[in-house]
């Protein structure tokens, strides 16, 4: 999804026919499993389906576009991994034009496979700066490493060093 383009309800002209815009989204959704460099843009797509404009469909198409110059990129796991565990975490404070509400993620790796990623819009609107939403980011990428630390020993992930985030 092209960073500069900054979607809300009510860019862009009403689509005559708007099943076709949730068809496509709807499909690309499957995608999100195996390829979580998408999850964003889908995301963000998803909110529009009640009313969606040409503008949303044709940040979809761009998706698909992506997609098909790029059929090899997926989520990739070696047979030889280190077992650190690394975390990142981040915020993007009132960027919903919308609602004015942050977005936090957070990605979660061993070694160098991706094991746990989630973006979600924040329930509150945060009035002060963007370091109450990025702690608010911080404590959800604390609970998902907490919770990893109790899953993998019941993987078969033994001698996990402390978690990083």
């Amino acid at each position: 999804m092209d960073p500069t383009i900054k979607l809300h309800g009510n860019c862009g002209n009403q689509l005559s026919d708007p099943s076709k815009y949730r068809r496509l989204v709807g499909r690309l959704i499957y995608f999100t499993h195996t390829r979580p460099d998408i999850a964003y843009s889908l995301g963000h797509l998803s909110q529009f389906l009640a009313n969606p404009t040409d503008i949303h469909y044709q940040v979809a198409i761009r998706i698909v576009q992506y997609l098909k110059n790029d059929p090899g990129r997926g989520l990739f796991f070696p047979s030889q991994n280190e077992a650190k565990i690394k975390g990142y975490s981040d915020s993007d404070w009132g960027s919903c034009i919308d609602t004015r509400r942050s977005i936090s993620g957070f990605c979660f790796f061993i070694g160098r496979s991706l094991i746990s990623w989630k973006s979600k819009r924040q329930k509150t609107v945060y009035r002060s700066l963007l370091v109450e939403a990025e702690y608010r980011a911080l404590a959800l990428a604390g609970c998902e490493a907490r919770w990893l630390s109790f899953i993998l020993p019941d993987l078969q992930v033994n001698n996990v060093t402390p978690i990083m985030i």
